[in-house]
């Protein structure tokens, strides 16, 4: 869900139509320090909420270094303060957006966030964005968490095999139901059942046939449907595989 101002939506309506959908829980991020403590506000007041905090990777290199430093100590605040927060993230490398200039304090800010998870035992959520080779270099030279799950997963079969062999789950969203997806459904194909996630990244990457309208969780069972049939797996059999897997994924039921 996008925070309230951002989203017209409030959130006891967002949840309920998610929940009329059989889409009962959602791990709401918060990517920035206002939206990190909004995600926790929302988890403290809703049973179907859990939250994630960290700084976005495009939000790192905007701070300078005392200004990146003193953010990074309100995130584990944060952190700390609820044991509804289970997730740190979501952190990562974004080359898409970033130049080169500012990857240092993509780098610092990555290498932070691994730390603080594996310090509070939270899961790692990995945003990554055309830095494949990097973000398992650094996750190889920081030691992968217990829990770690690679948002909205982007890469081809290699690079999901890569990613399983370290342990994480491979979160996808709607893009794997556009026409022009094919590589993302291959690795699709690559990742064990016991390793797919699924999600909205909302307001964006909403899955067909609604591309180009804001995205919500109630659109979700659509992602699922053509995760069911790319993978010629059975409905009832995915979605048992996917609840399972959140549950081991974020640290238990909510």
């Amino acid at each position: 869900m996008a925070r309230e101002g951002a989203d017209p939506t409030p959130v006891e309506t967002a949840l309920k139509e998610a929940a009329e959908v059989n889409v009962p829980r959602v791990v709401q991020i918060g990517c920035d320090l206002d939206g990190a403590q909004w995600a926790v506000d929302m988890a403290a007041r809703h049973d179907a909420l859990v939250a994630g905090v960290a700084l976005h990777p495009n939000e790192a290199p905007r701070l300078a270094a005392g200004d990146l430093d003193a953010a990074l100590a309100q995130i584990e605040s944060l952190v700390v303060s609820s044991e509804r927060v289970r997730a740190v993230g979501e952190t990562g490398l974004d080359y898409f957006r970033t130049r080169d200039e500012g990857r240092a304090a993509q780098h610092i800010s990555f290498r932070a966030h691994i730390a603080m998870a594996k310090r509070h035992d939270r899961t790692l959520v990995i945003h990554d964005r055309d830095a494949h080779d990097d973000v398992l270099r650094v996750l190889d030279e920081e030691g992968v968490p217990e829990r770690t799950v690679m948002h909205c997963f982007s890469g081809d079969a290699a690079f999901a095999r890569a990613c399983v062999q370290r342990g994480c789950w491979l979160s996808f969203a709607g893009t794997v139901t556009f026409k022009n997806a094919q590589p993302l459904r291959d690795a699709l194909a690559a990742t064990p059942l016991d390793r797919i996630l699924v999600e909205t990244d909302a307001p964006f990457l909403t899955p067909m046939p609604h591309r180009g309208q804001p995205n919500a969780s109630y659109l979700v069972p659509l992602t699922v449907r053509s995760i069911a049939d790319a993978r010629g797996v059975d409905l009832v059999e995915l979605c048992q595989a996917i609840e399972t897997n959140t549950e081991l994924a974020f640290g238990g039921s909510w």
